[in-house]
């Protein structure tokens, strides 16, 4: 017996031994190495074709909304040659006018609309679409705006409408933010590059030994020939690569920080996204307007009845306006929470958790210095990436933020406290007093779009099983705001972000705060953390979905 139990814990050795050697194998072949150089800043990036992006096997677990990125994201090509500056439309020649007769005076609840010709900067009408233009009526001296309505024919021509929902005095303004030839570079930029930044890994053993690498969302982005440290969510199955450290194990990852934004751009390119023909206003084509109201004594706004807000309201078009620097929606009857005591009334018994980026920790700053008694607690976290808590222990009041996971540009953060969304909403129980906010898509612009495209299918069956456990819980999607003007982060980019927003919440009972709006519709500069008239009117939207009446 003795020999024989000998010869079958060799076997057994044996047997493990290949199954390791095998493993060690797929993990090699399935992560093949490239070689990044790596001189002085500003660094190299990754090269990579999307289609190599797109076919990895996380892409099937995708929604079907999701699925055809192409057709999602669709926008119309920039043909040519984009190295032609002078080809690139210009906003000084482009111009647009009514596209009928100007009136005396224009009637309320009607419409305003024109036609606007983009040319190039010799003064020729181009002959495609693509422009990214924004177009805004505005209401200066009623602190009013909303977002215009851009139908890109695709022959150079756009057709700009906007409803007249006040009365009074109204104007159009109408900006460049990129040419059809920056977005081409951009759209070059987002598909074919992995990365365009990357990020710091730091490790640290018992002993205090300390190693620092990069790390990104794929082992080709992270500079090294090398193995590389594979780190895997359980609960989403989002993968996250850090090179190996020469000396200290994968599993002594212990902090994470920014790291580089990478050389992506041409001079070309650079010149067709430069400050000069970027974010520009056109000359002045329509000239002032009169809004009269329907009959004297009406409401000056134009304003149908409209339900309480709940989640599941179909979108409109536009979601809402400004008038008197208040935000009126569309689509429900949204309410105003000015006091103090309007909003302990409202989050009363309330626990809410936002989760997402910097955009959305202003909602909690906001809420923390309008109530005072709204007391932060030091949870000894670092506050660009929290966990951030406040209590209201007289009302019941519990206000939690974090910072989405990977991928984040932050400061030195533990990387124990980057919990991924879906592990979040995985640990809530959920039920009518529970609030939820998501405010994803800044730090995602960065990465081909099948990055946060996957990051959105675990977050969305995550939200699914959420609100199949407890239907009663409210779950807010704020939609990513204007901001960022270069090749990191573009309106350009947001604008497809939102798009992967909607569609991925598209058929769950969640509600949208559409913050690209509410920071596109006044005459105020763009800044990707908004200013407080706008925070403020975002999250009086959101406490009307908690208190709907």
């Amino acid at each position: 017996m003795g020999p024989f139990m000998g010869q079958s814990k060799g076997y057994k050795i044996l047997t493990v031994g290949f199954v390791f050697l095998v493993w060690v194998l797929y993990f090699k072949m399935s992560w093949p190495d490239s070689t990044i150089p790596r001189p002085p800043a500003p660094l190299p990036a990754s090269q990579s074709a999307f289609e190599s992006t797109e076919s990895t096997p996380l892409l099937d677990s995708l929604p079907q909304e999701l699925a055809n990125l192409t057709h999602l994201l669709y926008w119309p090509l920039t043909p040519g040659d984009e190295g032609d500056f002078l080809a690139s439309t210009s906003p000084q020649a482009s111009t647009y006018h009514l596209r009928g007769p100007a009136q005396t005076s224009y009637a309320l609840r009607g419409s305003l609309d024109a036609i606007l010709i983009a040319r190039d900067h010799r003064g020729r009408p181009k002959t495609h679409g693509g422009d990214l233009f924004r177009a805004q009526l505005l209401g200066p001296d009623l602190k009013a705006g909303l977002p215009g309505d851009v139908q890109d024919l695709e022959n150079g021509t756009y057709l700009l409408s906007f409803p007249l929902l006040w009365a009074g005095k109204a104007q159009v303004q109408v900006r460049l933010i990129h040419s059809s030839e920056a977005v081409g570079v951009l759209r070059r930029i987002w598909t074919e590059k992995r990365a365009t930044v990357d990020f710091m890994g730091y490790f640290r053993d018992p002993t205090g030994t300390e190693e620092t690498v990069i790390c990104n969302v794929d082992p080709q982005s992270t500079g090294t020939r090398g193995p590389t440290c594979q780190y895997r969510d359980m609960d989403s199955g989002e993968l996250w690569f850090c090179a190996q450290p020469s000396t200290l194990p994968c599993s002594s990852l212990v902090g994470h920080s920014s790291g580089h934004y990478l050389k992506v751009t041409t001079p070309q390119d650079e010149a067709l996204l430069s400050w000069k023909v970027t974010d520009i206003e056109l000359p002045q084509g329509i000239s002032p307007i009169q809004v009269r109201m329907s009959a004297p004594g009406n409401s000056s706004l134009a304003l149908s009845p409209r339900p309480p807000c709940h989640p599941g309201l179909p979108a409109t078009k536009p979601s809402g306006f400004y008038h008197q620097e208040v935000w009126h929606s569309l689509s429900c009857s949204s309410r105003s929470f000015p006091t103090v005591d309007s909003i302990l009334g409202c989050l009363a018994g309330h626990v809410v958790h936002m989760m997402g980026d910097s955009t959305l920790r202003q909602w909690w700053e906001y809420l923390r210095d309008k109530v005072p008694s709204l007391k932060p607690m030091d949870l000894h976290a670092t506050y660009q990436t929290g966990p951030l808590m406040a209590v209201e222990t007289t009302r019941n009041i519990v206000l939690h933020w974090r910072a989405h996971s990977w991928p984040l540009r932050s400061l030195r953060t533990p990387v124990a406290s980057l919990h991924s969304v879906a592990r979040e909403l995985g640990g809530l129980a959920g039920g009518p007093h529970t609030v939820v906010v998501l405010g994803l898509g800044a730090h995602f612009t960065t990465f081909p779009p099948s990055i946060f495209a996957r990051r959105l299918a675990g977050i969305r069956a995550a939200v699914a099983a959420l609100l199949a456990r407890e239907p009663g819980t409210l779950v807010v999607i704020k939609l990513a705001n204007t901001g960022y003007k270069s090749v990191y982060g573009s309106d350009w980019f947001t604008l497809q972000v939102n798009r992967l927003l909607r569609a991925a919440f598209a058929d769950l009972h969640v509600a949208f705060v559409d913050a690209w709006e509410m920071t596109s519709s006044l005459a105020v500069p763009d800044n990707i953390h908004p200013g407080r008239l706008i925070v403020h009117n975002e999250v009086d939207l959101l406490l009307s979905f908690v208190c709907p009446t």
